[in-house]
């Protein structure tokens, strides 16, 4: 675990790194009067990288460079080859190419730690019985760069449990919670201790028996930013925690709401970590069976007050 957290934390350095250059990319395209920022807003896309590179390469001609274009690309050539219309000297032609190389050897760190970390969990011990997994039960829709390596498969093997059956929780969120949190039971003797480890138990400040202020503790824990962006993701659920965050959402705001169902998550993956695979659905049949019953008697709330009558249908 030590190991593998060093490399995740090595990874996300070098994500930072990755990313850093871009502004002078667009700050050299800039300086020679090119208005290809405005026209396609990604320069680590298709788009941008093949047309910066042939332009390292030696290639003048706007039309060629337009021709470079993706297809899925909003615009078509004609606006791409007047943005490329601009002045060439060899100082900015500099600051580009030295960017892009910065850029490039990022990647290369970042492929050798994606290595690392395979090479590392090949090493775990196999906790899962040898059960296989089930089919991926949705698509991730993710955009922050993922590891280019199997991740679900070897995580699994290592906790016992797969952690991304729980809604919100992609590969990369389940790689950084297992790196951070371990597998080891007597770190985290009760629920109690690891939510209040990753800062997602309330702080009550009270004051002759009057609770003054509540509000989760302050921090940049790793796992609280990783619960706290799954949380975020399972508003559009429709099962049991997206009803939650939807209904705390409406009474408390989308802040308040956020906290409190990444700190369900919270207790959701240590009861999967602690108890196995079949209490964490136990648990969330139950929730969507009060929600559905709640759901009901609202809408017959609602007939009775406009005159009619809500009445099941026989299945």
């Amino acid at each position: 675990m030590c190991v593998l957290r060093a490399s995740l934390r090595q990874r996300r350095l070098r994500i930072t790194y990755a990313s850093q250059p871009i502004q002078p990319m667009q700050k050299a395209l800039e300086q020679r009067n090119l208005t290809r920022p405005e026209v396609v807003s990604d320069l680590t896309g298709v788009t941008g990288m093949a047309s910066r590179h042939a332009i390292l390469a030696g290639e003048r001609a706007t039309v060629r460079l337009a021709q470079l274009r993706d297809r899925r690309c909003q615009h078509r050539e004609e606006p791409l080859a007047k943005a490329l219309q601009g002045t060439w000297r060899a100082e900015h032609l500099c600051a580009l190419r030295q960017a892009v190389e910065l850029s490039a050897g990022s990647h290369r760190h970042l492929v050798a730690c994606d290595a690392q970390m395979a090479a590392q969990r090949a090493t775990v011990p196999d906790q899962s019985g040898g059960q296989a997994l089930p089919p991926q039960p949705r698509k991730s829709t993710r955009k922050a760069p993922a590891p280019r390596c199997e991740v679900r498969t070897p995580l699994s093997r290592m906790a016992g449990v797969d952690l991304t059956a729980l809604e919100g929780i992609e590969e990369a969120t389940a790689l950084v919670i297992l790196s951070a949190i371990g597998t080891a039971r007597r770190r985290w003797p009760r629920v109690t201790h690891l939510c209040r480890g990753v800062g997602r138990c309330p702080i009550h400040k009270v004051s002759g028996g009057k609770v003054l202020a509540r509000r989760v503790r302050p921090g940049a824990n790793r796992v609280a930013v990783a619960v706290r962006r799954a949380a975020g993701r399972v508003h559009h659920a429709q099962r049991a925690l997206g009803a939650f965050v939807r209904r705390l959402r409406a009474r408390l705001g989308a802040p308040k709401a956020i906290t409190a169902t990444a700190h369900t998550l919270a207790r959701l993956v240590y009861s999967l970590l602690t108890h196995g695979t079949a209490s964490v659905p136990q648990g969330m049949e139950e929730y969507e069976a009060q929600y559905r019953d709640r759901k009901v008697k609202a809408m017959a709330r609602q007939a009775q007050a406009f005159g009619s009558t809500l009445v099941p249908l026989a299945v």
